[in-house]
């Protein structure tokens, strides 16, 4: 590939603008094009971050020749059907998280890249945080012993509007997949694998979306991951991962961080800063970079088949909720 990577942004929402912010500390990563469903929108984000094309539909940006590879933005609801678009145009797709909505879905996404043979990544944009990075170190030296517990909470308290994306059930709302994801998907970071087994409970509210929930998830040798997330309470959005020799603690907000204490038992311990470069977003646009210039298909830190196994995690969850959205009640996606 060239020294500078094109991107092409579909969707214009908050989460988009925050990627093409973080696009702006890249030297080697230009925003050339932006995707929306209008003009008017499409203009409006393009003369805000630059972009010197823009495109009134989603079609149109996937089939742009300038483009290397494609940030998909949108809604839950939309990210299955917008990601094949833009694998089946012959773009490589960074697509936002949660990949889709469940796992029937996540299975198409992988099928296409890989019979394609693109490179496709979930957006799991707190993987690549320097802090996280720094822990995932401390785990592989085996510095805290064994791990055994993990300990996450992710909750906001939202005004509650039965419109809103995080309220209606329509667009995959409520709190797992919307935040409830991270704590999942740092559990599974941890331990490396699926949960052997869950247990969940969960506040369904008037649209019938979770509001907030807690799950216990066990694995194969009797570690545990407690979590919770909620939509409508505020947490400290901290994470704990607990060894035999010690514990790693994540300070608020954890899927932000830049601030980890490493405590290991006999020593003091060690409070460890690392500010981001940038919004944080652009740890991600990196890893997708290094990895289309390395020829490589997937991410190391974020495989395929992890990203398949966490949205699994979550539809056993939802199961046991009795939560199904309205795309799914007229197939078997579960």
């Amino acid at each position: 590939m060239a020294l500078t990577t094109r991107w092409g942004i579909l969707g214009t929402g908050w989460i988009a603008q925050k990627f093409a912010t973080g696009l702006r500390v890249l030297s080697d990563a230009e925003l050339v094009a932006v995707g929306s469903r209008t003009e008017a929108t499409a203009h409006a984000f393009a003369d805000q971050f630059g972009a010197p094309r823009r495109h009134a539909s989603y079609e149109a940006l996937a089939h742009d020749p300038d483009v290397d590879v494609v940030y998909v933005s949108t809604p839950h609801s939309l990210h299955k059907d917008n990601t094949v678009l833009c694998l089946n145009a012959g773009k490589p797709v960074l697509c936002e998280k949660p990949f889709t909505i469940n796992a029937r879905e996540t299975e198409t996404l992988i099928a296409c890249a890989r019979e394609r043979k693109l490179f496709l990544m979930e957006a799991m944009w707190t993987r690549y945080l320097p802090i996280i990075v720094q822990a995932r170190q401390w785990l592989s030296d085996g510095t805290i012993g064994e791990v055994r517990m993990v300990e996450v909470d992710f909750g906001f308290r939202a005004e509650f509007n039965p419109a809103s994306r995080l309220f209606d059930p329509a667009l995959g709302g409520g709190a797992l997949l919307d935040i409830g994801i991270y704590t999942v998907s740092l559990a599974s970071m941890v331990f490396g694998g699926p949960p052997t087994r869950i247990a969940g409970m969960a506040h369904l509210g008037a649209t019938g979306v979770d509001e907030q929930s807690a799950m216990i998830l066990g694995y194969g040798r009797g570690e545990l991951a407690i979590l919770s997330c909620a939509v409508r309470t505020h947490t400290p959005q901290e994470a704990c991962i607990i060894g035999t020799e010690g514990f790693i603690k994540i300070h608020s907000p954890f899927w932000c961080a830049t601030t980890a204490t490493l405590s290991v038992s006999g020593q003091d311990e060690q409070r460890v800063e690392m500010p981001h470069t940038g919004n944080g977003y652009n740890y991600e646009a990196e890893e997708v970079m290094r990895c289309l210039r390395a020829g490589a298909l997937e991410s190391e830190v974020m495989p395929l088949d992890e990203s398949l196994s966490i949205v699994r995690t979550m539809d056993q969850v939802r199961a046991q909720w009795g939560l199904r959205y309205p795309m799914e009640a007229v197939t078997s996606d579960q």
